[in-house]
């Protein structure tokens, strides 16, 4: 882990910010010879008001669609200098720059086999532009652009599958990890750096402000989302969906998703709902049975 501190305090960012903890652990590991590629969202306004910025290492601002694409260039650029060794190429988007604004860009930079490492920060929702539904929006959570009434119960859908997406390209390295299990995650940044070709890792990163809940419980409401199922920690090296590897499973007996629901503004319309709850429950028990997690 890198002595000195990359991603600085004295940002912007909302009190309890999930992402804010997962990208200083990210560069931690990463360590001072990266460059950043980050789109357009809530990382890159809270750390870059002109003239400050929170970052110590050479970053660039992408449009919301195209960090994939910016930091192609950027390995291709090195390539071409002769310079590209000992170097870690990073893009950073949130989830609406990676499961369906970036996503084009995303397939391709896996496609062309870039050296690099992506890690999408996931608040599931729009939240630097209001709160809006986004396709990694979890079903019937409550947001601006899909409110729960009576007319629906909130998000209407399941959410993206992006991590076993993104496998399917038979990249060198796929993981899902959290801020609640820090270990967990330094060792599969590591890993995704050390990779030989592309690699992505999907971080769970939960935001007080569009959840609603108290920010001093951004760790307990993403230990919860693991605890239950809801959210599983695996990891895949190779394309082989088969070899995926559960790396952090609950130590007791998994929780109702009731819990998790209970903590969360966005999710109390559904209290009054029982059979909602059960049906959830259900469809996380079958996930969880495929990944051999009881």
């Amino acid at each position: 882990m890198a002595s000195d501190e990359l991603f600085v305090s004295g940002h912007r960012g909302c009190a309890g910010c999930g992402m804010a903890d997962a990208v200083r652990m990210v560069l931690q590991e990463a360590g001072p010879n990266t460059v950043v590629a980050n789109a357009t969202g809530c990382l890159e306004v809270m750390t870059t008001a002109y003239p400050e910025t929170a970052w110590k290492i050479p970053w660039i601002h992408a449009a919301f669609e195209n960090a994939a694409a910016v930091a192609s260039g950027v390995d291709v650029a090195f390539k071409k200098l002769g310079k590209r060794e000992n170097v870690n190429i990073l893009a950073f988007a949130g989830d609406g720059g990676t499961f369906d604004i970036g996503f084009q860009a995303l397939s391709g930079m896996l496609e062309r086999g870039h050296n690099i490492t992506y890690v999408v920060f996931d608040n599931e929702a729009y939240m630097n532009t209001g709160i809006q539904r986004c396709s990694s929006t979890p079903p019937y959570a409550s947001t601006t652009t899909s409110p729960a009434g009576k007319v629906i119960l909130g998000k209407q859908g399941r959410k993206k599958p992006i991590a076993n997406i993104v496998a399917a390209h038979d990249i060198a390295y796929t993981a899902t990890a959290t801020i609640a299990y820090p270990r967990d995650l330094r060792n599969k940044v590591q890993k995704a750096l050390s990779a030989d070709g592309p690699s992505f890792i999907h971080i769970f990163s939960p935001c007080p402000t569009g959840w609603r809940y108290p920010s001093n419980m951004t760790v307990e409401v993403s230990r919860l989302a693991v605890e239950t199922g809801i959210f599983v920690l695996w990891e895949l090296e190779g394309g082989d969906i088969h070899n995926i590897k559960v790396t952090c499973k609950p130590k007791e007996k998994r929780k109702p998703v009731e819990e998790y629901f209970r903590l969360q503004g966005r999710f109390k319309h559904l209290l009054k709902h029982p059979d909602i709850i059960a049906q959830i429950q259900k469809e996380v028990d079958e996930k969880c049975a495929k990944y051999e997690i009881d």
